[in-house]
């Protein structure tokens, strides 16, 4: 059993850790998330300059390749500087190689993939209404009806990110009332985000701020049925593989801000001085540094042995909600030892601390609340389902 990462891999990490230093400095992502109404456009040029949208796309379109493990080593490079700004790269990753690459079909790829390589192309995505958060089946209101040459979408979704500067909307919506199952029924739409109909309103929140989150209104849009991807009715059946690689990812991006917690962490304490010695040599703050870096081992292998899973083509929807649920639970603590180790500093907006608490606060929520993923767990160990 090899825990190790290929030479090709160790290779890419080193090339995008070296990249993030110079091109996406921490001191950067500061000031980029400082105005949560001003999207990092010069962010996402950087990534299309160096090739990053293309990560996870066949070459055949336009892509860089790339299997799951490569784009988890992207991610964590990422947000080790970036933190929640890693997700910028994350949302057109999703909605290309993990959604449009999966089961778009061939005219729909030849669209769309060479433009998402090419960072031409910014999605975002439309899954959860404002009544329903992780109950997306249940509280599925948005509707699309049949019309001459497509469909006729009306309802409302919500922290739908970086919508307001998206060119596309993966958009899930019900097109079936009639149905045995909730799951049933329901369609997946790549929707033109800038046309009449759609009113996107941007939500201030504590973190992932620039990137921008919001609330998505669509009265009587119009979407054509080249736009449907994958079979109408069956729209769920096709998310589920994708949903365990986001999970992946969110694990992937929670180690990145434990690299660099731990990074920040030890940086403060080698150079810091109180009552007449570095604060390195308490005992206290050595054992939260400790803690830190055994949570980082632990979810570098977890992350490691989960994306290896996907990649083999294995059903890992288990492994992939531990991996979600402990990574983010473990980032949120680290973030809150990491300010808690600096001080005052910690609470500062002057250093990433607090940042990296804001943004990794959120991935115990979305894209599924840890206490739901914990239910899915325990009903794949053959209790009953407890909701």
């Amino acid at each position: 059993m090899d825990f190790e990462l290929s030479e090709e891999n160790r290779a890419f990490r080193d090339m995008v850790r070296r990249w993030v230093d110079t091109e996406a400095p921490k001191a950067w992502a500061r000031e980029l998330e400082r105005n949560e109404h001003d999207y990092p456009f010069a962010l996402w040029d950087k990534f299309t300059a160096a090739g990053f949208h293309g990560i996870g796309i066949d070459e055949a379109y336009g892509g860089q390749g790339g299997d799951v493990m490569t784009q988890m080593i992207l991610g964590r490079e990422l947000a080790r500087s970036l933190g929640g700004l890693a997700w910028i790269w994350g949302l057109t990753s999703f909605a290309g190689g993990k959604s449009i690459g999966v089961y778009g079909n061939e005219e729909q790829k030849k669209r769309f993939l060479p433009a998402m390589a090419r960072g031409e192309l910014r999605a975002s995505i439309g899954f959860t209404e404002p009544n329903g958060g992780t109950d997306v089946l249940g509280a599925l209101s948005t509707t699309a009806e049949r019309v001459d040459g497509g469909w006729v979408i009306n309802g409302e979704k919500i922290w739908c990110s970086s919508s307001h500067v998206a060119d596309y909307i993966l958009l899930l919506a019900r097109t079936d009332k009639n149905v045995e199952k909730r799951h049933h029924g329901v369609t997946l739409f790549f929707v033109p985000a800038k046309q009449k109909g759609l009113t996107v309103t941007p939500l201030p929140k504590l973190g992932m701020r620039s990137i921008g989150s919001c609330l998505v209104h669509i009265d009587n849009v119009f979407v054509p049925d080249d736009l449907v991807l994958g079979e109408p009715g069956r729209a769920w059946y096709m998310l589920l593989p994708t949903l365990n690689n986001e999970r992946i990812m969110v694990g992937a991006f929670c180690l990145g801000v434990i690299d660099g917690v731990l990074e920040d962490a030890l940086d403060y304490m080698k150079q810091r001085k109180a009552f007449g010695k570095t604060i390195g040599s308490f005992q206290a703050l050595q054992h939260y540094v400790a803690d830190i870096a055994t949570w980082q081992k632990a979810i570098e292998l977890m992350l490691h042995n989960t994306a290896w899973l996907q990649s083999q083509g294995k059903d890992c929807g288990m492994e992939s909600s531990m991996l979600k649920v402990m990574a983010s639970d473990y980032a949120v603590q680290a973030a809150d030892l990491g300010i808690q180790i600096l001080g005052g500093m910690g609470y500062s907006a002057e250093t990433d601390m607090q940042r990296y608490w804001r943004d990794a606060r959120l991935w115990k929520i979305g894209p599924i609340t840890n206490e739901m993923a914990r239910n899915g767990i325990a009903e794949r160990l053959g209790l009953p389902r407890s909701f």
